[in-house]
């Protein structure tokens, strides 16, 4: 199994949380154990890439979070292509 990055695992965070999931639903997609979600998604607020809406008791991806998922997207086809050779 490929060991993911932080930078991995925050855009399938980030990826998850488009329009607003709850999380568990985070914890399944992006395949994190309850603690690593915690410390996760702690992080991902503090720096406004999630936003959690009280009410409703969801994680939702910010714009500053699409973003990061914009960017993290155009470099991955820029790396992608040379790890298949």
């Amino acid at each position: 199994m490929k060991y993911r990055s932080r930078t991995d695992i925050t855009a399938q965070i980030l990826e998850a949380a488009n329009g607003g999931v709850t999380k568990t639903k985070i914890m399944y997609k992006a395949f994190l154990s309850y603690a690593q979600l915690k410390e996760y998604l702690t992080v991902l607020v503090e720096n406004k890439l999630l936003e959690y809406i009280e009410g409703e008791q969801i994680y939702k991806t910010t714009d500053k979070g699409n973003r990061f998922l914009k960017i993290y997207n155009q470099i991955g086809e820029y790396v992608a292509p040379d790890l298949e050779k």
